[in-house]
């Protein structure tokens, strides 16, 4: 292909996904399927591979990709980011509108635009000639952080701007300004902040307190891939400099932000007068609770420009605007005692034992502590006066201590050395600031740690499910998920709504479970750090459990490599979970009553036989599967002594591709993998010595 003619495809792929990425973040209405927009996208991908002297920063594939910066470089801004004075009742924001009208000298009523004030982060993002040249946090005012990087992957924030349609949108679209400073707040959809709480629960990770605290560390990260992670968005709604915008009111700014591609809230209202100011804020308070992000309160503009300039600034606050606060969601109530809960990872949160408080509607009687470094630093005691609030409206916490109310009785708190529930060794990782009971038989753990068990891509116990593991522990047959292999039939049928057939049924399963593979079981274990694929790895290299627990509790010969190390994806941090977790003999007895049930505990199933065509080789699925499901398809190559993996590499094998497959499959084409179609790896599976012979095209 000519330079010529890639010039022009690019130029239209990137306008083609620009204006995908505004209908799917902007206005969430896209026009075209994933599958589709994925191969605008590697076609993008592939011509600038092919001509890199293309590569623009504006360009869809530049969102992330930066390495990782040593610090932030600081940005001055042209004008300085203003903050507001704040008003905390009506009677304030009444006093601020004769103000207005005493520095203006004017009778009438003023027009001001009502705005809702977003919880989140303040930045800037300067645009050069319609492309997003630099993006600063507020900073001091005047001076900021430099996260150009990380701003470029919030999808909500374009890398070039639209042209704004010409008036009467009978002419030509508008220039787009010279140079335009947009001001605006990046944050975090509640539901979006508890999903990703969700997740780092489930991976045993520390929970962010609230939505705006989750929304400026993403943003500050010295790692753009790790701020593409989080769910952050943004918008829109005042400047700094502007060249090539002529704009006369705050009203008309937010409508020409949003003709340029900028996501602008729909909740701002221009209203004459400050009571119709004050029934706007009351009819936000109103819809608070209800908004998918956080807001604590309105920000009041005057609208016209003009009269802005007129009333100018004072000590480092506008005349012209103000922020009129919500009440706070914080009430006071004491510390009565301040217990310790383990959670199903094994990790142990100081949880504040409360006077019973009414927070924003809910009756509040505990608040998490979240843990012994966050004590630490508020300086939490026992008897302590107390500020608390519902993060996210949702979790309660301990705001701040009033130490001013202390009469000397009050108790330190320190966390225990032992698990609160068990008894059992507790252990804080370098660089974590959550304790942990490592002892897989800890009650406090094991209901979740029977559902795990269970788990299609553990065990696969089909019929155990949450409740059946409730009445399981609860009545006391399950101490840890050994004794699952010790169930008899006139237990089972005994719990609830348990038929004589679903009794049999429930017996089958878990007898059946003990010809999983040893991947399999090393996933059931719940062992910190691996997952599945991690477990297939760990099978792969040691074959057996023994050989496993052997490599874990011995010390390696000196000047010899540490077993564990040699794992591909085993680091130090995942090499000393795995060390804690067999270095716990209350573990490595789970491990032997498991075995001494008859669960199988070497790499491959019962009645598998090692393929010479599988054993050491290293395969990826791509795309969608019909006769098998995924995990499926990676269990078979398991039981044949090969490995799944997750990316291709050089390292990899085959890449078997299903329907719509991505661009795992162009990259195996490029990198000269051979890829086989579903049929072809059935046929593998099968010892089919006929089938086609792999693409390696």
């Amino acid at each position: 292909m000519e330079r010529t003619d890639a010039l022009h495809e690019v130029g239209r792929l990137r306008a083609e996904i620009e204006h995908h990425n505004r209908l799917y973040y902007l206005k969430d209405a896209p026009e075209i399927a994933d599958a589709d927009y994925d191969r605008l996208f590697r076609r993008l991908l592939e011509l600038e591979a092919l001509f890199p002297d293309l590569v623009t920063p504006d360009s869809p594939s530049q969102r992330v990709g930066t390495a990782p910066a040593g610090e932030f470089a600081q940005v001055r801004h042209r004008v300085p980011m203003l903050s507001l004075q704040n008003a905390m009742s009506e009677d304030e924001v009444r006093a601020f509108d004769e103000r207005i009208h005493r520095f203006l000298g004017r009778p009438d009523e003023v027009t001001y635009v009502i705005e809702p004030k977003f919880d989140g982060l303040s930045a800037e993002l300067v645009y050069e000639d319609g492309v997003l040249t630099v993006a600063a946090t507020r900073g001091d005012g005047t001076t900021g952080e430099d996260v150009t990087a990380n701003a470029r992957t919030i999808r909500t924030i374009p890398l070039r701007l639209q042209a704004p349609p010409g008036p009467g949108d009978l002419f030509a679209p508008s220039p787009v300004p010279r140079l335009i400073e947009v001001r605006g707040e990046v944050y975090m959809p509640i539901a979006r902040f508890e999903e990703m709480n969700r997740e780092r629960d489930a991976r045993g990770d520390a929970l962010f307190a609230n939505p705006r605290n989750a929304a400026a560390g993403g943003l500050r990260q010295l790692d753009p891939k790790i701020t593409a992670t989080r769910p952050l968005d943004f918008y829109a709604y005042a400047t700094g400099v502007v060249d090539g915008l002529a704009v006369d009111s705050q009203w008309a700014l937010l409508q020409a932000l949003r003709d340029l591609g900028f996501p602008v809230t729909d909740l701002a209202r221009r209203v004459t007068g400050i009571e119709a100011v004050i029934r706007e804020y009351r009819r936000l308070g109103e819809l608070r609770d209800t908004l998918p992000f956080e807001i604590d309160g309105t920000v009041v503009k005057v609208d016209d420009f003009a009269l802005q300039r007129e009333l100018g600034e004072v000590s480092r606050s506008p005349r012209w605007a103000i922020a009129f606060k919500f009440p706070p969601r914080r009430e006071v109530t004491r510390v009565l005692d301040i217990l310790v809960q383990v959670g199903r990872t094994g990790a142990l949160t100081p949880v504040a034992v409360l006077e019973p408080v009414r927070v924003a509607g809910v009756v509040v009687r505990r608040a998490t502590l979240h843990n012994e470094d966050e004590v630490a630093r508020k300086g939490v005691r026992v008897g302590d006066y107390v500020e608390v609030q519902r993060a996210g409206d949702v979790i309660p916490e301990v705001v701040t201590v009033l130490a001013d109310r202390r009469s000397g009785d009050e108790r330190p708190f320190a966390m225990p050395d032992a698990c609160p529930s068990c008894g059992g060794p507790v252990v804080r990782e370098e660089g974590e600031s959550v304790r942990r009971c490592v002892n897989a038989s800890c009650p406090a753990q094991l209901r979740e740690h029977l559902v795990h068990f269970a788990g299609k891509r553990a065990m696969d116990i089909e019929h155990l499910g949450d409740k059946l593991a409730d009445q399981l522990v609860d009545r006391g047959l399950v101490k840890d998920v050994a004794d699952v292999y010790q169930l008899r039939f006139e237990d089972v049928l005994a719990m609830e709504r348990m038929a004589e057939k679903s009794a049999r049924n429930l017996l089958e399963a878990i007898e059946a479970s003990k010809e999983r593979p040893l991947a399999r079981v090393l996933a059931a274990l719940g062992i910190r750090q691996v997952g599945e694929a991690l477990a297939r790895s760990l099978a792969a290299r040691f074959h057996t459990m023994d050989a496993l627990a052997a490599a874990a509790t011995g010390a390696p010969a000196e000047g010899a490599t540490d077993p564990l190390a040699a794992v591909e994806d085993v680091g130090p941090v995942v090499a000393r979970s795995i060390r804690d977790w067999f270095g716990q003999e209350s573990n490595r007895a789970l491990v032997d009553r498991l075995a001494g049930a008859g669960v199988r505990m070497t790499h491959a199933s019962s009645g598998a036989v090692t393929d010479p065509r599988f054993a050491g080789k290293t395969f990826v699925f791509t795309g969608s599967l019909t006769t098998m499901t995924r995990e499926r398809a990676q269990a078979l190559v398991a039981d044949r002594g090969g490995k799944a993996a997750g990316s291709v590499s050089r390292k990899t094998d085959y890449v078997v591709a299903g329907a719509d497959a991505g661009s795992k499959l162009d990259k195996a084409r490029d990198l000269g993998v051979a890829v086989l179609t579903e049929e072809e790896f059935g046929a593998m599976v099968a010892g089919d010595d006929e089938g086609p012979a792999p693409d390696a095209s």
